[in-house]
């Protein structure tokens, strides 16, 4: 409970902002924001870079010029198909040039790259492209199959489809695209004169990505990211860590993928800004990622727990030359202090932690690089970002230095809104402030600390799960009549789905029937890795299931 003594003492605490006193001294306190379309990032890189790799992928290499023809020849093939301004391309594939193109491609015209994880199930793909209304889908010629069984039900116009082998070192010819398909390899060699038409892009109020987050209700919502919020969350992030870069001259291993906000704002367009070849991994394999660190020598691996944790215990971890790496970075879910120090000392490099949420582009706070680390800190910051630290009960009165709260932040980084959504916007952005829903505390120094996340969101394995669409999944299993899930510890994916049920009287199953159900509709990492059947569930007085009483068991 709040000190109402202590709170004509609290505006000042965050007002002050005491976080600017442990910036690193290359920091500025405030960035101008970029009045420029994101694609400017990929334009400034392509001229200054033109000769240099901007990717390596099955033993082939592109030049940010060559990766800016293939865009502007990808860009001119959707203009041709009746794609514009403001119109919703999906795409749907692994860490792969075709994604690093595609992506530029569809923000040149202004049209709003819309992304789907590759290995959703046809309920969830439904579920964002009827939300989104996508014209248009890129997607992997191995998943072809799970768009076509849903497009009759959505406004998918175009299904344009590619298999990782058309940009190896070694490319075939791609087969064929099934019927009602175009190839992405033809479609772009077919363009012989590109188009550069003027579209006019507000930066602050067009709309690059539409980025999709779990919703309280089960169904997600897509995050507007403006050509602002997403190019000035890229020139905090530079700002941030400036003196470890050497623009030009930077090769990021990306396992983490492109189509999740961390991977396409810290590795694709911060390393766009940065001239940095990318090594993209489509899927983490322990023994690619070895043999991609011995061969490329990366300089920068963002990453999460997760992976750093599995990387540990590789055999080839500590010969296969951590020592190129000059920073480590991990974000999505907190890390053990354990397996920072083990990675420090292997590597003699730095591993630094963020914290962001989607809604945020996604990074507002970062451990600094120089100055004094503290555990358990999600550090300070970044800079033009406000934050604050609010009461539970009101959500208006700011707390006292070292009280927990819900935090706020403020940013040219932070979101327009969600798509169709202008409930969740009113709640989500507040005057401003965008409310994470995440229980935080300030210390006098300015470094932030996470208490607790959202009150029933699961990380596993980096990625966000939200209860309320697992438990949707199950109630539409016959034999079940009540199901709660919880996130439980989990020594390898930071957390696991666990879930409780109740079944219908005299309806037979089993916990392998009800996974088997689960692996239909939902996405790998969504499955609950437990089954706990019960006579009931805990109720408070309306009839509320208690999930903190199944947490505190």
């Amino acid at each position: 409970m709040i000190n109402p003594d202590h709170l004509k003492e609290a505006p000042s605490a965050y007002a002050s902002k005491p976080w600017l006193r442990n910036y690193d001294f290359w920091v500025p306190p405030e960035v101008n924001t970029p009045k420029q379309p994101l694609y400017q990032i990929l334009q400034i890189a392509s001229a200054s870079y033109r000769d240099r790799p901007a990717a390596v992928f099955l033993g082939a290499q592109w030049t940010f010029g060559e990766v800016k023809t293939e865009v502007d020849r990808l860009a001119t093939a959707l203009i041709k198909l009746g794609i514009g301004k403001g119109d919703r391309v999906g795409i749907m594939l692994p860490n792969c040039p075709q994604y690093l193109i595609s992506f530029f491609a569809i923000i040149k015209l202004g049209a709003i790259v819309t992304n789907i994880n590759p290995i959703y199930t046809p309920r969830e793909v439904e579920m964002v492209a009827r939300d989104s209304g996508i014209r248009a889908i890129i997607v992997l010629d191995l998943i072809t199959p799970v768009v076509a069984s849903v497009r009759a039900q959505t406004s998918i116009e175009h299904v344009i489809v590619t298999c990782l082998q058309e940009y190896s070192a070694n490319p075939h010819t791609a087969p064929p695209p099934p019927d009602g398909t175009l190839g992405f390899k033809s479609l772009i060699d077919s363009i012989t004169e590109v188009q550069h038409p003027r579209i006019d892009i507000d930066p602050a109020e067009d709309t690059a990505v539409i980025q999709y987050t779990g919703g309280t209700t089960g169904v997600p919502k897509g995050a507007m990211l403006t050509h602002r919020n997403l190019y000035s969350n890229v020139v905090q992030s530079y700002l941030w860590g400036s003196h470890l870069t050497q623009r030009g001259d930077e090769r990021y291993l990306m396992v983490i993928p492109y189509f999740h906000i961390y991977g396409q704002t810290v590795g694709l367009l911060l390393g766009t800004w940065n001239g940095a070849m990318q090594i993209p991994i489509p899927k983490f394999d322990p023994d690619m990622l070895v043999q991609a660190i011995r061969q490329y020598r990366p300089t920068f691996f963002p990453s999460v727990p997760t992976l750093y944790i599995s990387m540990l215990n590789h055999p080839e971890i500590r010969t296969c030359g951590l020592e190129y790496i000059r920073r480590f970075n991990s974000g999505s879910a907190p890390l053990p202090i354990e397996v920072i120090e083990q990675f420090e000392q292997m590597s003699g490099a730095m591993l630094y932690e963020g914290y962001g949420l989607t809604e945020a582009s996604p990074t507002t706070h970062s451990t600094p690089t120089l100055s004094k680390r503290k555990v358990g800190s999600i550090g300070l910051p970044f800079p033009s970002t406000d934050c604050k630290i609010v009461d539970l009960e009101t959500g208006t009165r700011e707390v006292p230095l070292g009280d927990e709260g819900e935090l706020c932040v403020r940013g040219p980084q932070v979101m327009k809104g969600y798509w169709n959504r202008p409930d969740e916007t009113a709640y989500a952005l507040r005057d401003g402030w965008l409310y994470t829903g995440d229980v935080a505390r300030m210390d006098e120094d300015g470094y932030f600390y996470i208490v607790q996340r959202k009150k029933d969101m699961i990380i596993v394995s980096g990625f966000n799960v939200y209860p309320n669409e697992v438990e949707e999944v199950l109630f539409a299993h016959p034999a079940i009549l009540e199901a709660v899930v919880i996130g439980v510890p989990d020594d390898y994916r930071g957390e696991a789905v666990k879930a409780f049920i109740v079944l219908k009287p005299g309806v037979p199953t089993d916990s392998e029937n009800i996974l088997e159900f689960c692996r239909a509709n939902l996405a790998k990492y969504k499955i609950p890795t437990q089954i706990e059947f019960r006579e009931s569930l805990p109720k408070s007085a309306v009839g509320k299931v208690l999930r903190r009483e199944l947490r505190n068991e």
